[in-house]
């Protein structure tokens, strides 16, 4: 019966896939402004329904400016997740641009990629201030990795020099923390359940499995905490800004680990 589920999920994801493919492609011919993220949120909505990916939100994307969201990252399911409740681009490692189906659907909402070779560092940061310049806000991942979500790693200083290069745009940096919630209908209570739906870089189970063994579960319910926005040009350099953002993420993982540390005391 899982396995008919899980093979209904993914001809569902095809399906939704179907319809956006070319009414974007259409849609990009004529446009780079804000209405190209419109149908992209739809597509990420559809397929978090699809899967069970419930988020339970606390605060707001920040909208009164152009603004880099720095979350952590314990899943490729965070950008279905985050990209059903705010409209932008993603930056990407530039493995991404060669999945099937979902490198070309990145392609489709603009997703900027960032390749790890320091050859590459200064043409690579050209290109990603040529997209800020232009207006644009952006969904980054500055851990660099997909972590199991039991704490957050050090984010890399470099992307936050993205939005000091440009001091007449005073960019907003707004922290985002992603919680696991449930998995699979309670919460996960070890790392072999966390990772039901985290995929961080220890684990060994590729993509398409890992997709196919998630598509029989009855999906998570993920925490997206949405804090407030900060100016990027009140911090002196890269570093200060950085550790500031990760401290605000960070932070409010340890706070839901005690609360729930305390609750299992209690019972």
């Amino acid at each position: 019966m899982r396995t008919l589920i899980a093979s209904l999920k993914l001809a569902l994801l095809v399906l939704n896939s179907l319809w956006v493919i070319p009414l974007q492609s259409l849609l990009l011919l004529f446009t780079k402004g804000p209405a190209i993220y419109i149908l992209p949120s739809y597509w990420h909505r559809i397929a978090g329904f699809i899967f069970g990916i419930k988020p339970e939100i606390n605060g707001a994307p920040h909208t009164g400016g152009q603004t880099l969201y720095m979350s952590n990252h314990i899943s490729y399911l965070d950008i279905p997740l985050l990209g059903g409740v705010i409209k932008s681009s993603f930056l990407a490692k530039s493995e991404v641009k060669g999945w099937a189906v979902f490198g070309f659907l990145a392609d489709l909402q603009r997703t900027a990629y960032i390749r790890r070779q320091r050859s590459k560092i200064a043409e690579e940061k050209n290109a990603l201030q040529s997209r800020l310049s232009a207006g644009e806000s952006m969904i980054i991942f500055p851990e660099g990795t997909s972590t199991s979500g039991y704490e957050v790693e050090p984010f890399k200083s470099g992307l936050f020099s993205l939005a000091l290069n440009d001091p007449a745009r005073n960019m907003a940096i707004q922290p985002i923390t992603i919680r696991i919630v449930e998995v699979n209908g309670k919460p996960p209570e070890t790392k072999e359940e966390r990772d039901l739906y985290a995929w961080p870089r220890d684990v060994d189970i590729e993509l398409h499995h890992h997709l196919w063994r998630f598509a029989k579960l009855r999906g998570a319910i993920l925490e997206i905490t949405f804090h407030p926005a900060m100016k990027a040009l009140e911090y002196q350099d890269r570093k200060t800004l950085a550790k500031a953002c990760h401290e605000r993420v960070s932070k409010r993982l340890e706070t839901a680990t005690i609360i729930k540390q305390a609750e299992y005391l209690r019972r």
